[in-house]
C-alpha cells in the first residue's frame, strides 16, 4: 500500500485538512481533492477562487476547474462556469456522469450543473468587488496579488484590461489558481485545479485550469502535475504535460518542474508574468518551481497535524 499525501499550492492550506482526513479513512484521491478543494472554493477570504473570486471587465464572476485521475488520465473540467460556487464538484461531475465529454463551457457547463442539482449563488461578494476596483488603479503589485512583484508584463496587462473595462462599461459597483494533488493508500493519484482565472479579463476567456496538458496532468506511470500564474504560457508551452513526461525520464519534482518553466519561459509574451508548478510522484515525492523567491507549497501526510510548507526552486 502506498502512503498517502496530499500537496498543494499557495492558499490550498485552507482544504487540505480536510482533503487528509479522507485520505486517512482510506478514501480516493478524487474524494480527497474535491473534498479539499471545495473547503477553498467555499474560502470567502480567498478571491482567486469560488465564491468571492474576482469578476471579468463586465463584473462577472466566471469559474474554471478541472480533475485527472492518474490511473487511466480520465478528465472532467468546466471553463467560464457562472453562478456555481463549487465549479471543482461539476468537473467531476462532467467526468462521471458525462464521459463521453470531457469539458463544458459557458451556458452548457451552467446547464449540465443546474440537471445535476448543484446550488447557485451569487459570486461576487463586496470585499471582491472593492478589491476588482482597486486592482484595475494603478498599482505596483502583480496582478497575481499577494508576494509577488509586479513586472513590465502586469503593468501591459493591467492597461489593457484597463481599455477593456472601459470599452465593456462593467457593472458599477489578482487573479490566481489553486492546485492540490493528491496520492491514496491504494496508488491512485487525481490532480484538482480551480480559479476564477484573470481578474477583469475578456468574458468567456478560459485559461489553463480546464485544459489537460496545460494546468493540470496526471499519469501514474510518471506522476501528477499542476500550473499556477501566467495560464496562456502554460497552455503555449503544455506545461503540466511537459512536467510529467520529464518524471517518466527520471528528473526529480523540483528538478522537473523548473525545466517545464524555462522552456515556457523561452516563449514571447507581451503579458509576461509568474508561472509556477507543483508535481508529485506515485512513490511520494514531490516539488516545485517559481520564477520568484519566496513562494512555497504545503503538503500533508498521515502523521502530520497540520499543513508544512516547503519551498519552490526558483527558476
Amino acid at each position: 500500500m502506498a502512503e498517502a499525501i496530499i500537496i498543494g499550492s499557495e492558499r490550498s492550506e485552507a482544504g487540505l485538512p480536510t482533503g487528509m482526513e479522507v485520505l486517512s479513512r482510506g478514501g480516493s484521491a478524487l474524494d480527497a481533492v474535491e473534498a479539499a478543494m471545495r473547503r477553498c472554493e467555499d474560502n470567502t477570504a480567498d478571491h482567486y477562487v469560488g465564491t468571492a473570486g474576482l469578476p471579468n471587465a463586465q463584473g462577472v464572476v466566471e469559474l474554471d476547474a478541472s480533475l485527472m485521475i492518474g490511473s487511466g488520465r480520465q478528465f472532467g473540467a468546466v471553463g467560464a462556469l457562472k453562478g456555481y460556487p463549487n465549479p471543482i464538484s461539476v468537473a467531476r461531475a462532467v467526468l462521471e456522469k458525462l464521459p463521453q465529454h470531457s469539458l463544458l463551457v459557458g451556458e452548457g457547463a451552467a446547464l449540465f450543473a443546474q440537471e445535476c442539482g448543484f446550488t447557485t449563488a451569487d459570486l461576487l461578494t463586496e470585499e471582491s468587488r472593492e478589491l476588482w476596483r482597486k486592482q484595475v488603479a494603478d498599482s505596483q503589485e502583480a496582478v497575481e496579488g499577494e508576494n509577488t512583484r509586479a513586472t513590465d508584463g502586469d503593468a501591459r496587462y493591467r492597461q489593457s484590461a484597463l481599455e477593456l473595462i472601459r470599452r465593456l462599461a462593467p457593472h458599477d459597483g489578482p487573479w490566481g489558481t489553486i492546485n492540490i494533488i493528491a496520492l491514496d493508500a491504494d496508488g491512485e493519484m487525481c490532480v484538482g485545479v480551480s480559479t476564477s482565472g484573470y481578474p477583469y479579463k475578456y468574458p468567456g476567456r478560459v485559461g489553463d485550469s480546464a485544459l489537460p496538458g496545460a494546468g493540470n496532468w496526471c499519469d501514474l506511470r510518471a506522476g501528477g502535475a499542476a500550473c499556477t500564474g501566467r495560464g496562456e504560457l502554460s497552455m503555449r508551452g503544455g506545461t503540466a504535460r511537459t512536467i510529467v513526461e520529464l518524471l517518466a525520464a527520471g528528473q526529480d519534482p523540483a528538478d522537473a518542474c523548473r525545466a517545464a518553466l524555462a522552456d515556457a519561459a523561452t516563449l514571447p509574451d507581451d503579458f509576461r508574468a509568474e508561472l509556477r508548478a507543483l508535481a508529485l510522484t506515485p512513490d511520494g515525492r514531490h516539488g516545485g518551481a517559481a520564477g520568484q523567491e519566496g513562494s512555497v507549497y504545503a503538503l500533508m501526510t498521515e502523521a502530520s497535524t497540520e499543513p508544512e510548507f516547503r519551498p519552490r526552486s526558483v527558476l
